[in-house]
């Protein structure tokens, strides 16, 4: 199945964005959760912040115990520096982000043309011993008259899935760590099934086990039991390495739809799709054999971290799912799928 990418993609880059300080630059925009409000499509969308580099030195962003930004710089030839991964700084042992997420709000009257309001605060940044390397990769879902953020949580304590609630995207009520490292690409089901709330999470397996996606159920949305593990990867196949949720299931009459990311052993990520039970949701009734979406375009090809298309959020508009893509952690996409050919694959 081959996906329809907007013709005009990307639909933002890192230029598009001022940074959140003069003293930073914008490296990757990525990832958006995606939602309706005042009759417009919203983008919350992860950017990733460094400051500017200096020759023969490198340097990078944490949030400190007093809650600011502070800048960590080191020489190129420090023997204790370890830079083979572009997206990490690893020092005397220690690991940190090359560069520091948060997310930003973004609106448009079309779906295509973005632009930051000037009514509602555009940023959320993160707080806390928890998020001192940023946050990142925000699910929204919206049930029971508000939204739900579920996104990840960084610092040196590792990697979780914290929630905040919002009405207005004004006030917000941050609910700390809802499940603990190392975990993410957490995504809430819309509506309660069985008079439960669930959600699909991502542990990161290390020896046994492996990045399978889980399911998980609870009565309050912050203390989630009944783990079941859910969907692992496959040997030899395009999702060989890693398997995590997108955004939240779409309810259809064969059941409920999840388009997934999977990344093989080269760190080639694409999506997929699998159909849960529509009252039982630890049943996999389907799954994609083929990916439904593999970078193949330019954009998607090469960047920050290329061959990479990732989505965890989409608007669902009859039989379309209009899905916003981060591409090779450097812009952001838009591509139409429709939900009767992607069953019909499953």
């Amino acid at each position: 199945m081959i996906a329809n990418r907007f013709a005009n993609n990307p639909i933002l880059t890192k230029n598009s964005i001022k940074p959140s300080s003069e003293s930073l630059v914008i490296e990757c925009v990525l990832n958006p959760g995606v939602f309706y409000f005042e009759n417009r499509i919203w983008l919350l969308i992860r950017v990733a912040e460094r400051p500017i580099q200096k020759a023969g030195l490198v340097s990078f962003p944490i949030i400190n115990a007093q809650g600011e930004v502070e800048i960590l710089e080191y020489s190129v030839d420090d023997p204790k520096l370890d830079l083979s991964d572009a997206r990490m700084v690893t020092y005397d042992g220690k690991t940190y982000l090359s560069t520091l997420s948060h997310l930003r709000l973004m609106c448009s009257n079309d779906g295509f043309q973005f632009y930051e309001p000037d009514h509602l605060p555009t940023k959320i940044f993160g707080c806390g011993e928890l998020e001192t390397f940023g946050i990142e990769d925000c699910r929204v879902s919206f049930f029971e008259n508000q939204y739900h953020l579920t996104f990840t949580q960084v610092s040196e304590n590792g990697v979780g899935v914290g929630m905040m609630t919002t009405k207005n995207w004004v006030d917000f009520e941050r609910h700390g760590m809802i499940i603990p490292p190392h975990n993410k690409d957490c995504a809430l089901f819309e509506e309660k099934i069985g008079g439960k709330y669930y959600c699909l999470h991502r542990p990161s397996g290390h020896g046994l086990g492996g990045n399978f996606i889980w399911l998980a159920s609870s009565n309050n949305l912050s203390q989630w039991g009944n783990h079941q593990c859910l969907l692992k990867t496959r040997e030899h196949a395009w999702d060989s390495a890693r398997v995590g949720a997108g955004a939240s299931p779409i309810k259809t009459n064969e059941g409920w739809l999840e388009i997934y990311h999977g990344a093989d052993h080269d760190h080639r990520y694409g999506l997929g799709a699998f159909l849960l039970d529509l009252e039982d949701p630890s049943k996999v009734l389907a799954r994609s054999t083929l990916p439904i979406m593999e970078p193949k375009a330019p954009y998607e090809l090469t960047g920050f971290f290329g061959n990479v298309v990732f989505t965890n959020g989409h608007i669902v508009n009859g039989d379309n799912i209009h899905v916003y893509y981060g591409a090779s952690d450097e812009v952001i996409c838009e591509a139409r799928l429709s939900i009767t050919e992607i069953l019909k694959t499953l």
